[in-house]
């Protein structure tokens, strides 16, 4: 029997698919307007509209993929399917809806490619860009093309630069109001320079509060002497406080890859992530940027933003803001003169403090000749590490730690290591000298780099103290019952006195307040808050990111230069060798050589800064590729601007908050759980700045965030443990797997290239067509779990487009199947039941439920169709509508065929009859003695006086009442009637 010619096929949704893609593109159907500017497009209004005037916006944006040379696979469009389909909808209720895709084309993937092929990263990067974009267009995706970018573009680049610059040239006052009344807030870097000037700022002070260190040259004086310094020194000093800065930063060094590495992208073994190459801990001069001075508006803010909990808990845990004291510890003997703070949230135990640790990068061990030349009388042997003298154990100890990742230091299974310094430091409540450790669980980056122990009250200090023979002092009463070891919970005060101090008896939080004061009192601390979160580090030994838009003088090759924003962007060089040069990627001490700074004729550059024609010496390292992907959605309203960073008139109307008190942002932001931390807040911490500084509206990058879920899929090992091709395996008739012939593992994980069981959209589209890959994806479950992929399940997407197919057009004949009679009562609630129960799960993205419910009524619209030969138009066209946002090919093809001219992107959402919503009856459970004893149909809209009347008329509840007095009749109407007898 040959196929019906008119069938909705795969082929037929191809032709489908393509010529409305192509009128789409002609028409500019998914166009957003601005307010001013170039893409102002033909409404006029929107501009000299008032803010209540203006058309409604809804701004959407995905978290916009690397362009990898392997292309899509069925498991990356989850999100940009659910993203198009909540723009189609809210297109269909009116909107201005902002929505497109850039790519976030800078990175290491690209560079390691060139590497080994020669190939210059550019030319990979826009191959796969080219090839992503065909995949998404092939989709259907409702993108605004004109809006589209690469991190890559000149443009881009030119404005990501710009922000980088307006960061340096901020500092973060803390007492300063914001525009939104908060107060702390980033400031031009010449108004501290001012205030240094005139000693309105205590620069000391303000160092302190932010826990940075000042110059060299300004350590040991005070703040008196500032105005009187010369406006070179002052500059100096104003420098310090700068958001972007340069420091000797210990980092992730990894020699395979010839550059430093961010700590997410080093594995939990000490490893990079890619190559699998070392990675060591250096001190090697490089840029930061000062996120940690807006730590506390990162934290508070997130209860301001629409984001699921578990988002939130984890960047409120990796802020890890903590209240406590700074308590300074001063060297005794050969140590005098020199001190170290640390950091506590239980000044309370510091009776208990019986030695002191520091990490071994802390600054007191930069210069090792400052230690004992000899081991102090009495040192024990555990404590010397079977080194001679204190400067060699540590040296040795040292060189042992920088081979180590901050996972492995800090691992709770991980034996205690460490080696006494030769030093005692005086405890500043009771006065006795406690030995000063290094070791390497403490990290630089974490609080001060030192640790106060309290083995008695900390398992890693209890730990470290019983491997080294230490005193254990408690300070809190143990439970009865307790066997030994650290005991960390809650109890009274005890061994915690001296003569002016007595905490012993209180509550743990009486005693902490009482501490903090007299260590504040005594000279010995203060109130501090602390943070996990430590500055960002934001420079790369690489070739393929955003060059820094900085130069220096050779004769003060310290101290980096800003160019003016009329020489931005700084172009990357042409180079021929894009490789780290002359590594040993197993050697700690290589230093790094990057790619840019062999290109001498571009490092080399003569610039008139204003002091005339002169050779400055450009910075070599590059921006992480974390940069570009924390500002895009501001790219995104303004693509072309070349004269603004964004217009304000722009900004405002897609950002800007929408109500008093509210943050503004994205109105939707689709992505992955992957980027919970790091990028979210990265892009929090340049929109907060940019904010402060007046170049945008909002405070927040993104108002609400939804974290999509995975496509997974069965992937197999063969013997040896590697990976097969997914579907080269041949399922045998006892259920077992085989690789051309050889038996393989099945086993379920993330779809994608590393398991060798992607599946390509290509393959999707030719075998079923995108709007069936749509409604498929969109049906396999909520959108925020992971769900399985099962191509031979797609068919019944497939089948259920093909009955929507048939209730508009005869497969025999290619006419309309269209009844204009009027539908029949049944017919009109199921379709009107339809349109609220869609429009409730689209506000609420349950894409699966919505599919549900319009299969159910494209099920009872086909009984009809069976019966009759037609379906009523007043039921199909408002089906088509519902079926839109999700097969919007189908839906247009149909529209049209229906006989609408301009196609339905913008036809408004069906709006349902709330009489037709109301059910017939409903079931009416009377209750005699509290049991059910009889049910009847009544009116959903009865009154409660009518019900009881019903009720009692009953003959059967008449039976049942025979004989009994009722003594009350309690009625919820409709549904329940309860008889009290």
């Amino acid at each position: 029997m040959s196929e019906a010619p008119y069938r909705y096929t795969a082929a037929v949704a191809d032709e489908i698919e393509r010529r409305w893609q192509q009128r789409w593109d002609e028409e500019g159907t998914f166009r957003a307007d601005n307010p001013v500017g170039a893409l102002r497009g033909s409404v006029e209004s929107l501009e000299q509209a008032t803010r209540a005037e203006k058309p409604e916006k809804m701004y959407i944006m995905d978290m916009f993929p690397y362009p990898s040379g392997s292309g899509l696979h069925v498991g990356h469009p989850l999100g940009y399917i659910a993203t198009d389909v909540v723009a189609r909808y809210q297109r269909m209720l009116g909107k201005n809806v902002l929505y497109t895709m850039g790519y976030d084309a800078f990175g290491l993937p690209a560079e390691q490619y060139a590497v080994q092929t020669g190939t210059h990263p550019r030319t990979t990067t826009e191959a796969n860009i080219a090839n992503m974009r065909r995949q998404l267009h092939r989709l259907g995706l409702s993108h605004d093309a004109r809006r589209s970018l690469a991190t890559t573009d000149p443009g881009f680049v030119k404005w990501t630069q710009w922000i980088f610059l307006r960061i340096f040239d901020s500092w973060y006052d803390p007492e300063a109001p914001n525009a939104d009344g908060i107060v702390g807030r980033a400031r031009p870097i010449a108004e501290l320079r001012e205030e240094l000037a005139i000693g309105r700022v205590d620069p000391f002070a303000l160092a302190d509060r932010q826990g940075l260190e000042l110059p060299e040259a300004w350590q040991g004086r005070s703040a008196e002497e500032v105005p009187a310094a010369s406006a070179a020194e002052i500059a100096k000093l104003a420098d310090a406080f700068r958001l972007a800065y340069i420091s000797e930063t210990p980092v992730n060094w990894c020699p395979g890859l010839g550059t430093v590495l961010a700590n997410e992208e080093v594995t939990a073994d000490g490893r990079s992530e890619r190559g699998n190459f070392p990675v060591f801990t250096r001190r090697l001069r490089q840029w930061n940027m000062r996120i940690t001075a807006y730590g506390d508006r990162l934290a508070d803010d997130l209860d301001r933003v629409d984001w699921p909990e578990s988002v939130r808990s984890m960047q409120r845990n990796w802020i890890g803001r903590s209240h406590g004291a700074q308590v300074s510890f001063a060297l005794a003997g050969e140590g005098a003169g020199r001190y170290f703070d640390v950091f506590t949230t239980r000044p309370d135990t510091l009776f208990g403090a019986t030695f002191t640790v520091l990490s071994p990068e802390h600054t007191l061990l930069t210069d090792l000749e400052q230690l004992p030349a000899a081991w102090p009388e009495g040192t024990r042997e555990e404590w010397t590490g079977g080194a001679a003298t204190p400067r060699e154990a540590v040296a040795a100890y040292q060189a042992r730690a920088a081979a180590l990742g901050d996972d492995e230091r800090t691992a709770d299974d991980r034996e205690k290591t460490g080696v006494f310094t030769g030093w005692f430091a005086t405890n500043p409540l009771d006065g006795r000298e406690v030995p000063v450790f290094t070791a390497d669980y403490v990290l630089t980056g974490y609080g001060t780099g030192a640790i106060m122990a309290v083995p008695a009250e900390d398992a890693r200090d209890y730990e470290f103290a019983d491997r080294f023979a230490l005193p254990i002092i408690r300070t809190v009463q143990p439970a009865e019952g307790f066997e030994g070891g650290a005991w960390t919970g809650d109890g009274e005060k005890i061994n915690s006195a001296n003569e002016k101090l007595d905490l012993n008896g209180l509550s743990i939080d009486e005693a902490k307040a009482r501490a903090t004061e007299f260590l504040v009192a005594e000279g010995h601390g203060r109130p501090r808050v602390t943070y996990r979160l430590r500055d960002w580090l934001f420079s790369r030994q690489r070739y393929w990111g955003e060059p820094f838009p900085i130069v220096y003088d050779p004769a003060d090759p310290e101290t980096p230069i800003p160019l003016p924003e009329s020489m931005l962007p700084v172009d990357l060089p042409e180079v021929a060798d894009f490789s780290p040069k002359t590594f040993d990627p197993l050697d700690a001490d290589t230093e790094p050589q990057t790619p840019l700074s062999r290109a001498t004729e571009w490092v080399e550059v003569e610039l008139d800064l204003g002091d005339g024609p002169k050779t400055y010496l450009r910075e070599t390292n590059t921006m992480p590729q974390w940069a570009g992907s924390s500002w895009y959605h501001l790219r995104y309203i303004d693509p072309s601007e070349d004269e603004v960073l964004v217009r304000p008139e722009n900004e405002a109307y897609w950002l800007g908050p929408r109500e008093e008190g509210g943050t503004g942002g994205v109105d939707l932001y689709v992505g992955g759980a992957e980027h919970a931390v790091l990028h979210l807040l990265y892009a929090r911490f340049w929109h907060k700045v940019l904010f402060d500084r007046g170049d945008v509206s909002s405070q927040e990058p993104f108002h609400r965030l939804f974290n999509q879920g995975y496509i997974q899929a069965y992937a197999y090992t063969d013997s040896r443990g590697i990976h097969v091709p997914a579907d080269e395996v041949v399922e045998e008739a006892d259920g077992t797997f085989t690789y051309q012939g050889e038996p393989v593992t099945q086993e379920y994980g993330k779809m994608g290239k590393s398991l060798k069981n992607a599946v390509a959209p290509d393959d999707m589209y030719e075998q079923y067509g995108a709007d069936t890959l749509r409604v498929y994806e969109m049906s396999m479950g909520p959108l925020d779990l992971s769900r399985p992929w099962e191509t031979r399940a797609v068919v019944g997407s497939q089948r259920f487009l093909q009955r929507l197919w048939r209730l508009v057009v005869d497969e025999e004949t290619g006419e309309l199947t269209i009844s204009d009679e009027p539908a029949d009562l049944p017919t009109k609630q199921a379709v009107h039941r339809t349109i609220d129960g869609v429009g409730r799960d689209m506000e609420r993205m349950q894409f699966n439920t919505s599919i549900a419910k319009l299969i159910e009524l494209v099920n009872h619209l086909t009984k009809q169709l069976t019966a009759t030969g037609t379906a009523p138009r007043e039921a199909v066209e408002p089906l088509v509508l519902l079926v839109s946002p999700l097969a919007p090919h189908l839906a247009e093809e149909l529209w049209a065929r229906l006989g609408h001219t301009g196609g339905l992107a913008r036809a408004p959402f069906p709006v349902a009859d709330p009489e037709l919503l109301k059910a017939d009856t409903v079931t009416c459970v009377v209750q005699v003695k509290g049991k059910v004893r009889h049910r009847l149909e009544v009116d959903p809209e009865i009154s409660a006086e009518d019900l009881e009347a019903a009720v009692m008329a009953e003959a059967r509840v008449q039976e049942l009442l025979e004989g009994q007095t009722v003594r009350k009749v309690i009625v919820r109407a409709p549904k329940i009637v309860n008889i009290v007898v």
